[in-house]
């Protein structure tokens, strides 16, 4: 393994989240005296990435990108990649061939307990992750070696306009400026013309989905009725796609209203909460009515706009998912939780095993103490404050990662061996 000093190590970023965060962070890992270069492969890569000479423009098939790769890595002398989500198929065959080479694994991810926080792992996130093999007990037994409290989030911090602004300005590049990548194409399944439609009706409608998600959450915390949560994921979202055993959303959704009508109260309701990002590509809404109409349950199923979840779980009895981070904030508040696919917080201490008729009749209470435990060890490793998108966020982000790429240990070694960097406590940055 490299170490922090060595002047030789050559980092290869690929692709990124939106907007300029990759860009920011090569600029300090330059200035920490090693060199990196980016491979670009398409023009909202290139726009966001502003070191013209170290950028490498992929213009070649899927088909040969993975010996592409690997001639980069012997003739750059590769020690390192970087790159966000590890599952997209440029990604997933870098990733293969780095592991294969020895080389240094980066990967960012929107945070396991967003949005306050982002992840940073090495080798790989969600399904790919370390957290997936290992027990509670482990990470206590670690976490002895620190005597950090837990910080608290702040009491005002987001980026979603800025997300869907970057996101709408990457895909117009994309659709109008990517005359020299004739052979890119999407790792989702819409075209980059539809994405960038709804990137657009997304940031047009914020108005009017404010409203109705306002009045539908009124609806629910004035209704007087118990109710669980069904907490939704985007289904083109690689924890969805690729760690997950539903092919679409509307699986998802048969399994939880056939549950809830089997197994719940007759007088307890059910609440959809869309992800904050739903842009319409699946008709969420139409399918929840048309099942719970189906299913005899249609007066007490209820569905929610994107927007904050916190108002909602104030009053929730019981709440389940695919393995959304949102389900975080769910054992937070010592809420009874169901999972269906591989999550990284699905430790049985906490994370119901019941059947689903069972589970919306009653409930097991969660292990809040062992789940504090985990919290705590995720925050001591591979959770960084701030955030990709807005400003302030990445300037918090940015104070704490480079150290922690230039280490010669991984965040979770890093806690287990007693040498883990000082963590400031998360407070508000402006």
């Amino acid at each position: 393994m490299t170490s922090a000093t060595d002047p030789h190590r050559v980092f290869l970023f690929l692709q990124g989240p939106h907007g300029p965060f990759f860009n920011r962070l090569g600029k300090m890992l330059r200035r920490a005296d090693v060199s990196v270069c980016r491979v670009g492969f398409n023009a909202g890569d290139r726009a966001f990435w502003f070191h013209p000479s170290s950028y490498i423009p992929y213009r070649g098939s899927a088909e040969d990108w993975p010996q592409t790769f690997a001639d980069l890595c012997t003739a750059r002398k590769v020690t390192d990649i970087v790159l966000y989500g590890d599952t997209r198929p440029i990604h997933a065959a870098a990733v293969a061939e780095a592991k294969r080479r020895g080389i240094t694994v980066h990967v960012f991810e929107e945070g396991y307990m967003r949005p306050y926080w982002v992840t940073y792992e090495r080798g790989g996130t969600n399904g790919n992750s370390r957290l997936m093999s290992m027990t509670i007990p482990q990470m206590q037994k670690a976490l002895a070696m620190s005597d950090m409290e837990a910080p608290l989030p702040p009491a005002h911090w987001g980026d979603m306009r800025q997300h869907v602004f970057y996101g709408a300005l990457y895909h117009w590049f994309v659709m109008f400026r990517n005359g020299d990548y004739r052979n890119f194409r999407p790792h989702r399944s819409i075209s980059v013309t539809k994405e960038f439609q709804l990137y657009v009706r997304r940031l047009l409608l914020m108005p009017a989905h404010a409203i109705d998600r306002r009045i539908s959450t009124l609806r629910v915390r004035h209704g007087g009725f118990p109710y669980h949560l069904a907490l939704l994921q985007l289904e083109h979202d690689s924890s969805f796609q690729q760690h997950s055993p539903f092919d679409t959303m509307t699986d998802f959704l048969k399994v939880v209203i056939e549950g809830f009508a089997k197994g719940a109260p007759g007088h307890h309701h059910l609440v959809f909460k869309d992800h904050p990002l739903e842009d319409g590509r699946v008709p969420v809404r139409r399918a929840v009515r048309k099942l719970a109409r189906d299913h005899n349950v249609a007066d007490r199923v209820h569905y929610v706009r994107g927007g904050k979840l916190a108002g909602l779980m104030n009053e929730a009895r019981s709440a389940v998912t695919v393995n959304s981070t949102a389900g975080q904030q769910v054992l937070w508040r010592g809420i009874p939780l169901k999972v269906f696919g591989d999550a990284v917080y699905n430790q049985p201490e906490f994370v119901s095993d019941q059947a689903l008729p069972d589970f919306f009749k009653g409930a097991t209470r969660p292990d809040n103490k062992a789940y504090k435990d985990y919290r705590r060890y995720l925050l001591e490793t591979s959770q960084l404050p701030g955030g990709f998108y807005s400003a302030r966020g990445r300037r918090q982000l940015l104070r704490h990662v480079v150290d922690m790429m230039l280490s010669p240990e991984d965040p979770y070694d890093a806690l287990k061996s007693g040498s883990a960097a000082p963590r400031q406590q998360l407070r508000l940055v402006n």
